[in-house]
This record gives structure tokens, sequence and C-alpha cells, in this order.
């Protein structure tokens, strides 16, 4: 009798979890400012943050690689073909429903993933995107390891991460297509947070 009330109450509690929690994804165009809403999610609504690009930097790391793009692009496509398109963003979810928290992860790049998150209830993809010079000019100034490249550089890897045939490649294009919420960030910062709070009114 016990056993069947423990049994029933840690299902009650996970159909709260899984009915309560906002999950958010992000995807976008290299540099628009996913990075950007993330932390604004976190700052001022109290989102946790799961990073795609943090879970493939602890692995390369843990290898003695590199971080750089190219290590990030390649090591997340070795992780999908073994383990399928949408591994990398299962596990994310899996992290973030341990937290019990609404949160955002970052950043969504094949349409396995988009699919995957789909069936969870409470997601909802968020795809940001801006002027590519613009977006080149914002990489430049935030100078990460990975953003040390010349414009002809980051136009080029862009190209190669918007349309892939691979379901296991990323395909920005497609993901950006199945968003629920599409935010334009060539303005101010005011501005794309009054568009989040907009968004986030209609999807409480």
């Amino acid at each position: 009798m016990l056993c069947k009330l423990f049994t029933k109450q840690i299902r009650c509690h996970v159909s709260v979890t899984f009915t309560t929690m906002k999950i958010i994804g992000i995807t976008g165009t290299l540099g628009a400012g996913k990075g950007t809403i993330v932390d604004y999610l976190t700052q001022h609504h109290g989102f946790a943050h799961f990073s795609v690009r943090g879970y493939l930097s602890q692995i390369i790391k843990a290898k003695g690689e590199t971080v750089n793009r190219d290590s990030l692009v390649a090591t997340a496509n070795d992780l999908r073909e073994k383990n399928g398109p949408s591994f990398i963003a299962q596990e994310l979810f899996r992290e973030a429903l341990e937290s019990g928290q609404d949160c955002i992860i970052e950043s969504i790049r094949t349409v396995g993933e988009v699919q995957a998150l789909r069936e969870k209830n409470g997601f909802h993809l968020f795809a940001i995107d801006a002027d590519q010079h613009l977006r080149y000019e914002r990489i430049v100034e935030r100078a990460s390891e990975t953003d040390k490249v010349s414009f002809e550089t980051f136009a080029a890897n862009e190209a190669r991460e918007m349309n892939n045939t691979d379901p296991n490649k990323q395909n920005l294009s497609a993901c950006m297509a199945l968003a629920d919420y599409r935010f334009n960030n060539d303005g101010s910062f005011t501005e794309l947070y009054a568009r989040i709070d907009e968004v986030l009114e209609k999807i409480k």
C-alpha cells in the first residue's frame, strides 16, 4: 500500500513538473543575440541556462583539444551521428528537468532537436536574427574564443551551418523556420527586451 502511494506521489510530481515548467529553446544566426536573450531571461525572469556550447566545450577540453568553431561543430556532429540527431538537446533537457526551473536551452541547431523538444510540454522555440555585418561587428566586440575570425570566415561558417540535408548536422535555416517566435535584433536592447516581455506574457 505504501509502495503504491509512493509511486502515485512520484507520478503526480512528474506530471506537475511537466505542465508548469517553461522550456525555451533558442536558435538563430551567428552573433544575432542568442546570448543577449539568455542573459535577460536568466537575470530578469529567473530562467536557468543550459548551453550546448558549454556542454561541448567540456567534452573537447577533457580530450585536451582546443575549443573553436571547427571543434565545436565536429564534436556536435559526431555525438549526433553516434546517438541520434536530438541527442545533445535531450541531454540538456534532462538536466533542465532536474533543475525544476523555467529554463532556456541554447542553442538549437538541428531539426531533430526541435522535433524532440516539441514533444515536451511547455516547450517554445525562439529564433533571432539581425543584419550580417552588424552581427559580425558584435562578435568582434565580444571576442570569445570562437569569434576571432575574419568577416569572410564568419560568413563561410554561417553558410556551412545554415542548410544541410544530413539530419545530424546543423541546419539553422530549417530550425528558424520552425520557431514559435522570431526576434529581429537590428535595434536597441530596450526594443528586444520589450519584445521578449511581450512573448513571455503570451506563453504564461
